[in-house]
């Protein structure tokens, strides 16, 4: 069996879901998901500029009603929840867990405990920080040792 960790920021859309349990075939993948929900009032910064870039004028103004930190832990484990389901009505083993500090310290760990195959990184773009290289993905094929798949989420959730 395949052993993937998936990290992700929101839950998974239908279309993310038929994406990652294709991605091998018919081989059978075990699903290991980081979901981490939103960060500080930085974040908020960078998740406003990404909205610009992409033209979505109205997503950038309302990024400060959207809850972060503790407030944002409810609705992280809500997604988690739907995506761990997800994954499993879709035939494949899925078990996962909110972070909420040093998200490539707990990847690195997982990956290490499990003995994962690969990293999926599942996000929406971000712009600002994919330029930098200071996104996810950038930043975990330094630091985990096995490859590390960047996909962006198919809509938003």
């Amino acid at each position: 069996m395949f052993t993937s960790v998936l990290m992700i920021e929101k839950a998974l859309t239908s279309a993310d879901v038929e994406f990652v349990t294709t991605l091998h075939g018919d081989e059978s993948v075990a699903f290991h998901v980081l979901l981490q929900p939103r960060g500080d009032q930085a974040d908020r910064l960078l998740r406003a500029i990404d909205d610009v870039a992409l033209g979505e004028l109205d997503e950038a103004v309302r990024e400060r009603e959207t809850p972060e930190g503790e407030a944002a832990k409810g609705m992280g484990e809500r997604a988690l929840e739907v995506s761990l389901q997800a994954l499993r009505a879709s035939g494949s083993e899925a078990e996962g867990r909110l972070i909420e500090d040093h998200p490539l310290d707990a990847l690195k760990a997982l990956v290490e405990e499990i003995g994962a195959d690969e990293v999926i990184v599942l996000t929406d773009p971000h712009y600002v920080e994919e330029f930098f290289h200071r996104d996810w993905a950038s930043r975990a094929r330094h630091k985990v040792g096995v490859p590390v798949l960047k996909l962006f989420s198919h809509s938003k959730a």
